[in-house]
């Protein structure tokens, strides 16, 4: 555990009244906190406009006070991660950063993916945690709403963190199976006929869904499951005439399905399984003067209290920082389209 020595006292540096002074006793895992090349006190420092230097087993921590207290809280949530044996990772300070000291768990929570104040959901290659407040909230929703929306722009990780739920609640029991689908709708292109047959067809469309699938299972298991249809991936038209009991099902890419399709989806959930609908209202494909599903949806089941709506924006982006910059450049230009 990092101490602190921010108040003057007899072995305090003479400067402490504009610092803060953290000491880790750990050598070896200060070094992992820094990072390869300081890349990790880099980044805090270029984020949050401080000076960090480092003494001996001692980090000093310069700039303006809201700030450097910010620094500290979460040089010391890094630090104490390294302590519990699990590595710091880019993605680690990213969370970090974002969301600070507000990623505490409610005392009476009854998830199991709680730990330490920490949202985490176990799958079996990883230990995937949200990295926004949004994220948080969305996976909080997961676990206590039976119908779920996400929608916001890509990259805000609504299909992955749904997925790696969904994989969660497999592997620990609460549900059977696991089915996955899209609207076989193409991206504003015409590929014209797919060779193959007809899972070979549709898997193009499926890509995401499974590399989301490889980042949480074995290939082997993940293979294994698929021939026994105990995971499915599938286009969203092969869902009609089923009724999905005790499964997580996600429906990606929900905009490009149609009033009619979303409506026969949603009336597919049996008992005990949990729905999840993603999409982003600003990448609809279908083609022109056909409504958005998703858009429908939203207007009429907003106001039912059991079917939880949670919404991203260009601030909740953990792909590559240009990918906000881009979703935020379009946004802006939108009224004006």
């Amino acid at each position: 555990m990092a101490t602190s020595a921010q108040t003057p006292s007899p072995h305090a540096h003479p400067d402490t009244a504009h610092e803060v002074l953290l000491e880790f006793p750990d050598n070896r895992l200060l070094i992992d906190l820094c990072g390869e090349y300081d890349r990790n006190i880099a980044e805090i420092e270029q984020k949050l406009g401080v000076q960090i230097l480092r003494r001996g087993n001692l980090l000093s921590v310069m700039g303006e006070s809201g700030a450097r207290e910010q620094a500290a809280a979460v040089l010391t949530a890094l630090y104490d991660r390294l302590e519990t044996g699990r590595s710091v990772e880019a993605a680690d300070v990213d969370r970090e950063l974002r969301m600070g000291q507000s990623d505490t768990a409610d005392a009476g929570s009854q998830l199991e993916m709680f730990s330490g104040g920490k949202i985490e959901i176990k799958t079996r290659k990883k230990l995937v945690e949200p990295r926004t407040d949004a994220q948080k909230a969305y996976v909080k929703a997961l676990y206590e709403h039976e119908m779920a929306f996400g929608i916001g722009p890509a990259g805000t990780g609504k299909t992955y963190l749904a997925v790696a739920v969904g994989v969660s609640m497999f592997i620990t029991g609460q549900v059977d199976k696991i089915i996955l689908c899209r609207p076989a709708v193409e991206a504003g292109e015409r590929l014209g006929f797919l060779p193959g047959t007809q899972e070979e067809k549709v898997d193009p469309y499926m890509q995401p869904l499974y590399d989301a699938l490889n980042d949480f299972l074995p290939g082997k298991q993940l293979a294994k499951l698929k021939e026994e249809k105990t995971i499915e991936i599938a286009p969203l038209a092969f869902m009609r005439g089923r009724t999905l009991s005790n499964a997580f099902v996600v429906l990606d890419e929900a905009q490009n399905a149609t009033t009619m399709q979303m409506k026969m989806f949603l009336t597919r959930l049996g008992e005990g399984s949990r729905m999840v609908i993603t999409g982003d209202r600003s990448q609809v494909d279908l083609p022109r003067g056909v409504p958005s599903g998703l858009a429908d949806a939203e207007r009429l089941l907003s106001s039912i209290p059991k079917i939880s709506f949670n919404y991203f924006t260009a601030r909740d982006v953990v792909r590559h920082p240009l990918v906000a910059a881009i979703i935020e450049a379009y946004d802006a230009d939108a009224p004006a389209a």
